[in-house]
């Protein structure tokens, strides 16, 4: 499988960065996935240039790919004015005008960093209603780090809960090639007694997931 981290990290070394390969260490040890990094703070010039021409360049067309592509996506963004940040908000702007259907239906975990614990609501009155426009799965649990988060315990539960939500909706991903036999492959559907095909619902897939009580 393919996980994908989009940091809007802009300091070296940053925070931002930091929390994603956190989070995407924590997803991959519990679903194995090939993970790759996408630094929004080297693809400013290309972002930029794409509102103007309308065209990506090479580097922002092969990051949307990647995007794209993902079975799985940790987007993480530094606080600016209590949202998130705008080369951040750019760069998924972009993103939907080159390809409207790139998030539909993909699992999305939603982090942010900032120097206050008082930001922390940016995960649901900014992160989550913007990737809920753009069609993705965003998993229950986001993850917020305030500057005194660091080496807390708080932050490795919230880290681990969130990743494991992460691996297990990656891990339900319908599968996109059919069998020679006529069946998919996969626990999203199956054969009844009389042979036809049923298909479960994804809503049905994600309560399924979630811990009982």
């Amino acid at each position: 499988m393919r996980l994908v981290v989009v940091s809007a990290g802009l300091s070296v070394p940053s925070s931002t960065r930091l929390l994603g390969d956190r989070l995407a260490a924590a997803t991959a040890a519990r679903a194995p996935a090939e993970v790759r990094v996408i630094e929004l703070r080297d693809l400013a010039v290309d972002i930029a240039h794409n509102f103007t021409s309308g065209f990506p360049g090479r580097a922002l067309a092969d990051a949307f790919g990647a995007v794209a592509g993902a079975d799985g996506l940790i987007v993480v963004t530094p606080v600016f004015s209590a949202s998130y940040s705008g080369l951040f908000k750019s760069f998924f702007d972009t993103l939907s005008v080159h390809d409207p259907d790139a998030l539909a239906g993909k699992p999305v975990l939603i982090a942010a960093t900032g120097g206050t614990a008082r930001h922390s609501l940016v995960l649901d009155h900014a992160l989550r209603p913007l990737f809920a426009y753009l069609k993705a799965v965003v998993v229950p649990t986001g993850v917020y780090a305030a500057s005194e988060d660091w080496g807390a315990e708080g932050l490795d539960g919230r880290i681990g809960r969130a990743a494991g939500e992460l691996a297990a909706l990656m891990g339900a991903l319908p599968a996109t090639r059919a069998d020679g036999d006529g069946t998919d492959g996969d626990d999203t559907a199956g054969e009844d007694a009389a042979g036809a095909l049923t298909v479960v619902p994804f809503e049905e897939q994600l309560a399924a997931l979630r811990p009982a009580g």
